[in-house]
């Protein structure tokens, strides 16, 4: 249940009082109240550099994706390397993916298959932490840390915690990935969700069914809103925290709230995944700039035929439906959604009918970003294996992710030992997407 006003705090009236206030205004992001990030927001602005109004969706699927059954099926490899989900013929003359995956198929002209992705990195936290920072750190699978800041808190870092107009988080976690932290940046840039304080504070969950939640959490700022109004709360408030007062009761909270979406489109959607990419698509309209979530259970040692008939459908259904939207409401420019996984899995299928870990290959798919659709990138070789030509890196991926969200390529900070450092030191963007090279 949403707690807004305290009973040990000094009331101006009715029992609202200026501590009320910052208890909800304070988002208590690593103890930066938000008056305060939107000030650091503001002395952002007054450098000059330009912040572009564009978004990233991360639908991560956690366990590892099999390439093969997934985007690149290779029907025409020995039968214990192909698909064996067989596979569905795309609106991309002489393409087809994986045969559980009709629905995306149908509108592969607004996708991007990338089949020559590849890094070094098995392990699920360090293939995890190869993704999400750019980097590779083998020590996150024994208990280590994660050394490299996540690209959505890069993106935090660049244009300010809050959008500057609506007031929106920059960086949302709707579902947590691991190392999908600041990591030196600080706590500042940690993404607006589940695993800290917002949680308390704005009752965002993971579990989409908790409608109550939400709703009393709406319910609270309507009456918080009327009584401030009616008690003359704002006067005494700077300028920042005035501005916190204005996101906590601004339209923004709207987009976590499917009751103000058309139920049509709701319907459309479906529940589950489809719930989520709709507050996702909600939340970019809204100014927020990079929405991570996860939709794990990929991890298929075992059985994996069995395996992909309890993922696909629903990832089919939502994907499609969210990249229809998305290209229907004109959002295609501004939203790019990004499909991946720590790693792809073994080539060969093993005694268990499944698939094991495989950093030397996996794919990805891309729509959306002003970038160039209705192609495959690169080519794996005749047995899955590796990439047969065009190897891409985590760091390329994030470099075209740079390109998306109008981040500077040399963009530097400043780490733990006080050392500037390149987010991107090798990357370049995918030259087929973008016309960057």
């Amino acid at each position: 249940m949403l707690t807004l006003f305290s009973k040990n705090s000094h009331p101006n009236c009715d029992g609202i009082g200026r501590r009320d206030f910052l208890k909800i205004g304070g988002l208590g992001l690593g103890g930066f109240g938000l008056p305060q990030l939107l000030a650091a927001r503001e002395q952002a602005a007054k450098s000059g550099k330009s912040v572009k109004d564009t978004s990233v969706v991360w639908l991560w699927l956690g366990g590892g994706p099999t390439h093969v059954e997934t985007f690149d099926p290779k029907m025409s490899a020995p039968v214990e390397y192909r698909s064996v989900t067989g596979e569905a013929t795309t609106s991309i003359p002489g393409v087809t993916i994986g045969g559980q995956f009709e629905k995306i198929a149908a509108q592969a002209e607004h996708f991007a298959f990338v089949r020559s992705f590849a890094h070094t990195n098995s392990g699920h936290g360090g293939g995890t932490h190869f993704l999400m920072t750019g980097y590779d750190n083998r020590m996150v699978d024994n208990g280590g840390q994660p050394s490299r800041p996540s690209l959505g808190s890069i993106t935090a870092r660049v244009r300010g915690a809050n959008h500057k107009k609506t007031g929106m988080p920059t960086y949302v976690r709707m579902d947590g990935i691991g190392a999908d932290g600041p990591a030196f940046l600080g706590t500042a840039y940690a993404p607006f969700g589940t695993n800290n304080q917002a949680k308390t504070n704005m009752s965002l969950r993971t579990s989409l069914e908790r409608v109550e939640d939400r709703r009393a959490l709406l319910d609270g700022f309507d009456r918080f809103q009327r009584d401030a109004d009616r008690t003359g709360l704002m006067s005494g408030l700077d300028a920042f925290e005035k501005q916190a007062f204005n996101l906590v009761l601004g339209n923004s909270t709207d987009a976590f709230d499917l009751k103000k979406e058309d139920s049509k489109v709701v319907s459309r959607y479906g529940k589950g995944l489809g719930e989520q990419l709709l507050i996702a698509r909600r939340l970019c309209e809204k100014g927020c700039g990079f929405v991570t979530l996860n939709y794990g259970g990929w991890d298929m040692h075992g059985n994996i035929l069995q395996g992909m008939k309890g993922r696909a459908p629903m990832l089919d259904h939502a994907v499609a439906t969210f990249v229809q939207d998305v290209q229907e409401r004109g959002l295609s420019e501004n939203i790019l959604l990004v499909i991946s996984g720590e790693f792809g899995r073994t080539p060969k299928i093993n005694r268990n009918a499944g698939r094991d870990h495989w950093a030397p290959l996996s794919t990805l798919a891309l729509s959306g970003g002003g970038l160039k659709m209705g192609q495959v990138v690169g080519e794996s070789d005749s047995k899955v294996t590796r990439p047969q030509t065009r190897p891409i890196t985590p760091q390329d991926l994030m470099a075209t992710v740079f390109d998306v969200l109008g981040i500077e390529l040399q963009t530097q900070f400043v780490n733990q030992g006080g050392r500037p450092v390149f987010m991107v030191e090798n990357g370049k963007p995918i030259p087929e997407l973008t016309t960057l090279a």
